[in-house]
């Protein structure tokens, strides 16, 4: 695999973590109401740590086990349909959701307004709970962490490439979260929009993206197939 194709699914991944329509609109309603950037910088901040650690500890995990994940390897192979399939399935779930919802929002974001209410410690524990305990988003952590085992880097270039895909998987949350910083008043509205388009097509959002990145990961393990 070359460096530029290594970064590409890196980067793919991680922006299908980032796309997580609960956490960017549980962090927008944050940054719309009081003290936003201190609990929307906690609330960030708690989310870049759980990415780091959870691929760090995959990442450690394979290593340990000595993982062969080279393109037609058993492993990569499993991964990859065990992957592919069950994201396929999130996203045709999500999409017929969405078109029963209809008009309606989704049933998630009944809560979203409770969660925001919560202690910042425990929503922030909470967001980093519902990432990992995310089906879609530990099977792109895992095949992140595969990723990087195949293109068998010296450990500087590991360190690099976790650091750029918890920054890829961190991007949805970081934009809105710098725009903030940089004019509250000027964005206003635009986190007001960017809240009721999640409200209205959130559940677009996450079957778009799993039906995407799911048919992907099949075409790679039926490519795997392929090579024995």
């Amino acid at each position: 695999m070359s460096d530029t194709t290594l970064w590409a699914e890196l980067l793919a991944y991680g922006t299908g973590i980032s796309l997580s329509p609960i956490h960017v609109s549980v962090l927008l309603l944050l940054l719309l109401g009081p003290n936003p950037l201190k609990r929307g910088g906690w609330f960030v901040a708690g989310w870049v740590v759980t990415t780091l650690a959870t691929v760090s500890l995959l990442l450690t995990v394979g290593h340990t086990l000595v993982l062969d994940m080279t393109q037609g390897s058993q492993h990569r192979i499993g991964l990859d349909l065990l992957a592919g399939g069950a994201l396929i399935a999130i996203g045709v779930k999500e999409l017929l959701r969405s078109l029963a919802d209809g008009d309606n929002p989704p049933t998630w974001t009944r809560s979203i307004d409770r969660f925001v209410a919560m202690p910042l410690p425990l929503l922030i524990g909470l967001g980093a709970l519902t990432e990992v305990a995310s089906p879609d988003d530990l099977f792109l952590f895992a095949k992140s962490a595969a990723v990087v085992l195949a293109a068998q880097l010296p450990t500087w270039q590991e360190v690099i490439g976790l650091i750029a895909f918890t920054a890829g998987a961190s991007l949805m949350l970081m934009l809105p979260l710098m725009a903030v910083v940089v004019s509250r008043q000027k964005v206003l509205p635009l986190l007001e929009k960017g809240k009721q388009l999640l409200f209205a097509r959130g559940e677009f959002v996450v079957s778009g993206v799993s039906l995407a990145l799911g048919g992907y990961l099949v075409w790679q393990g039926l490519s795997g197939l392929m090579l024995h």
